[in-house]
């Protein structure tokens, strides 16, 4: 009986060890991250926040490629989301705000908006503003508190389109409001509206950028970033 009560004790004292020793491994690896981060100042963990044009075009993926080994990019996209707390699918409330948190970014870009030119959305925009800065300042709290800086894009232009979306109405009602919103909390802009203003040929859609589009998205946010 005391043999077996030892052998019980060896065992689970193995394993303790080894549970305390991938800890330690584990803690190393992030603490490598973020001591590279402040001596070299480059990004360690860059978290790509947004809709659509973030999920399923692929700049993350070429903004990954220009930073290479310095930095490590996710994509929390989500096709649909808007900023409008009110609209059918915020991505506030979206599993991918919870999955960026725990990606323990150093930097976030956050890339919305453009769902809220949608026709369904033209009456909720007098929210925008608030709701843009609540986002904003819930990844400011302790839970977030990995995170170093924020950087809101403005999103790239609305051509003609079949998705219900209005350029016109994006321009004039939406991009002032994360301009406000940006200035409100004081965090840094990165335009992607003007610079592609010029370049339809980048949206087969008239919303969602081709491999050329991604690729200049990824090129503009890295020459803010870097």
């Amino acid at each position: 009986m005391t043999s077996k009560r030892n052998r019980i004790i060896l065992v689970a004292a193995a394993i303790l060890v080894a549970t305390l020793s991938l800890t330690v491994v584990f803690s190393e690896i992030l603490a490598s991250n973020t001591v590279d981060s402040k001596e070299n100042g480059k990004l360690a963990r860059i978290a790509c926040m947004g809709d659509s044009i973030t999920e399923i075009c692929g700049y993350p993926e070429d903004l990954q490629t220009l930073f290479g080994n310095s930095s490590v990019v996710g994509n929390f996209g989500v096709s649909g989301a808007t900023v409008n707390l009110r609209s059918n699918q915020p991505y506030y409330y979206e599993n991918a705000c919870i999955q960026a948190r725990y990606f323990l970014p150093t930097t976030l870009v956050i890339l919305l908006g453009t769902n809220d030119a949608r026709t369904d959305n033209y009456a909720k925009i007098v929210n925008f503003t608030r709701d843009y800065e609540r986002f904003i300042n819930r990844t400011r709290t302790g839970r977030w508190n990995s995170t170093e800086q924020t950087f809101l894009v403005v999103p790239p232009p609305i051509f003609n389109n079949n998705l219900d979306l209005n350029g016109t109405f994006f321009a004039e009602e939406v991009v002032p409001r994360i301009y406000q919103a940006a200035a409100n909390q004081s965090v840094p802009i990165i335009d992607l509206y003007t610079p592609l203003l010029k370049h339809p040929e980048y949206f087969p859609d008239g919303v969602h950028p081709d491999c050329d589009g991604a690729a200049l998205i990824a090129k503009i946010i890295y020459d803010a970033l870097k």
